[in-house]
């Protein structure tokens, strides 16, 4: 017999606003009486609504994991076994996605195949590193479920202090903005770190993103410890015949307030015959005229990498972007991917050797301060090593001599 479906006041809310509710597909995993999980997700809704009543969290850690493997499941256990024991043991399994989160119907039809027989129905596409989380599974379907999904050909995802699943746009498959193949450097190095995925011995998570441009479409400065984004080096292509027909389309004084006005460093500006002017050492790569200007602009034709490290969300201190430290980088040929590689293992090394216990990569840098961090994975000072990639780091240093002969002489006036 069917397990009732409990009253759930608190949890019915939520649905009542104007914005998809994560309790609607709850409810509907409940209630398909024809699948084997219904009573398990009716016994998870009585359980997440006693959570509201009581405004405490019931769920704890414990050790569940497949052969040969040290992360990837995510073990969750009730406190309140006795009232809810169907949902008693809610396991998540991290799977790894292909770069890009490229899938055909026939592999995403398998996935569901797989979770509805041996887990809850709930899948998550995707956590912020990147995986693929199968949430809701019994432990002694954990193993079953994880050799289906590996003879698919798909691996476990990172969890625990090791590098975690990585992260990519799709880069030059789908964009033109792409400046640089993320999907052939995510699988380039990802393959080099399976053992630090799969078994984690670091003081703490270390994650990797891709980004083919500025506009980071995998939230890469602000959510990876190594942040690699597209850029480029030369002037940014013009088509103007494109720029008159932009302005022409939005009006002269649109254009100017979408385009001219929002550029964070005023490179931009508009001839009168409706042509655009591009000061290009002021240019920093944001990318807003690109966005609203795409057939009439693009980005340079000399394209690499800008490497940042040490963004991360609040943990000790705050919320960190992530900082320059490689400011330019072709990777074009097969030894320009493997020095990369090589950067990132540097990297990771003397992290593992120099960061303290729970401590991510941009707190370490924070405390031990960014030269000793540069010297010790081998990097040379540049001016172009800065903490807020779209701002402009220089300044005008011509007169400074002259300004600090007129500061000695009033400082000589008013002590006289």
């Amino acid at each position: 017999m069917s397990k009732k479906m409990p009253s759930t006041p608190l949890l019915d809310q939520l649905e009542s606003g104007p914005w998809p509710s994560f309790v609607t597909g709850l409810k509907r995993l409940a209630n398909a009486e024809d699948k084997p999980y219904a009573d398990y997700m009716k016994s998870l809704l009585g359980q997440l609504e006693h959570s509201y009543e009581t405004r405490k969290g019931y769920w704890k850690g414990g050790t569940v994991g497949v052969f040969g493997y040290g992360a990837g499941v995510i073990p969750r256990f009730s406190e309140v076994a006795d009232k809810f024991p169907e949902s008693s043991e809610f396991h998540t399994i991290r799977i790894m996605p292909a770069p890009g989160f490229f899938y055909d119907t026939k592999t995403l039809r398998q996935f569901c195949d797989i979770w509805e027989e041996h887990g809850s129905g709930l899948v998550t596409l995707h956590g912020q590193s990147g995986d693929m989380q199968f949430q809701g599974c019994k432990t002694d379907q954990v193993q079953p479920a994880w050799d289906k999904f590996n003879a698919m050909g798909f691996d476990m995802g990172g969890a625990g202090a090791g590098v975690r699943t990585a992260a990519s746009c799709v880069g030059p498959a789908r964009c033109e903005q792409s400046c640089y193949d993320t999907l052939r450097l995510h699988r380039e190095i990802i393959n080099d770190f399976t053992d630090d995925i799969h078994r984690p011995s670091l003081p703490y998570k270390m994650k990797f993103k891709f980004s083919g441009c500025a506009n980071d479409c995998a939230n890469a400065t602000q959510r990876s410890d190594i942040a690699i984004l597209g850029t480029w080096r030369d002037d940014m292509q013009v088509n103007q015949t494109e720029v008159q027909a932009k302005v022409k389309q939005l009006g002269r004084k649109e254009f100017i307030n979408q385009v001219i006005r929002m550029c964070p460093t005023q490179a931009l500006g508009l001839n009168d015959d409706d042509t655009l002017d591009v000061d290009n050492k002021s240019c920093v790569r944001c990318m807003h005229c690109i966005n609203v200007c795409t057939k009439a602009l693009s980005p340079g034709n000399e394209r690499g990498i800008v490497i940042l490290a040490g963004g991360k969300r609040t943990l000790k201190i705050g919320d960190l972007m992530g900082s320059v430290i490689l400011p330019f980088k072709k990777v074009e040929t097969d030894e320009d991917y493997a020095e990369v590689v090589d950067l990132c293992h540097r990297i990771l090394d003397f992290f593992a050797d120099n960061a303290l216990e729970h401590e991510r990569l941009g707190e370490m840098i924070e405390r031990i301060g960014l030269v000793n961090f540069l010297e010790g994975v081998e990097l040379e000072l540049d001016l172009n090593m800065i903490a807020c990639p779209r701002t402009n780091s220089y300044v005008r240093t011509d007169g400074w001599d002259e300004e600090v002969s007129k500061w000695n002489e009033r400082k000589q006036s008013a002590a006289e």
